[in-house]
């Protein structure tokens, strides 16, 4: 009599798996909300510390104002070439002092 459950495949197989999907979606479930419930926490500030926030945001920085900053010409950048794989690099370096120095001399 207690043979009955193992001759039923459906009852052998079946059942497990069924068991182990819906106990799954459960337990995964109660996982995400530990995720979530931990982010909460984690968003929540000392309101002094929104308030200095607040106060920093007052002064923007816009997209605007950053291109004018970049608009304004950067006398300090100078655009050198580095040596290619197969030219020797004490040459290069050389001979970008020597352009370097003849261009400062004019």
């Amino acid at each position: 009599m207690a043979l009955w459950w193992r001759r039923s495949r459906t009852l052998r197989f079946g059942l497990p798996m069924l068991l182990l999907i819906v106990g799954g979606s459960f337990g995964l479930r109660e996982f995400a909300q530990v995720r979530y419930d931990v982010q909460k926490v984690k968003r929540k500030m000392d309101p002094a510390l929104e308030a200095q926030l607040k106060k920093k945001n007052k002064d923007k920085i816009t997209l605007e104002s950053e291109y004018q900053k970049l608009q304004e010409p950067n006398s300090d950048w100078i655009n050198i070439r580095g040596p290619r794989p197969w030219e020797d690099s004490k040459a290069v370096q050389d001979q970008q002092r020597k352009i370097e120095n003849g261009s400062s001399i004019k």
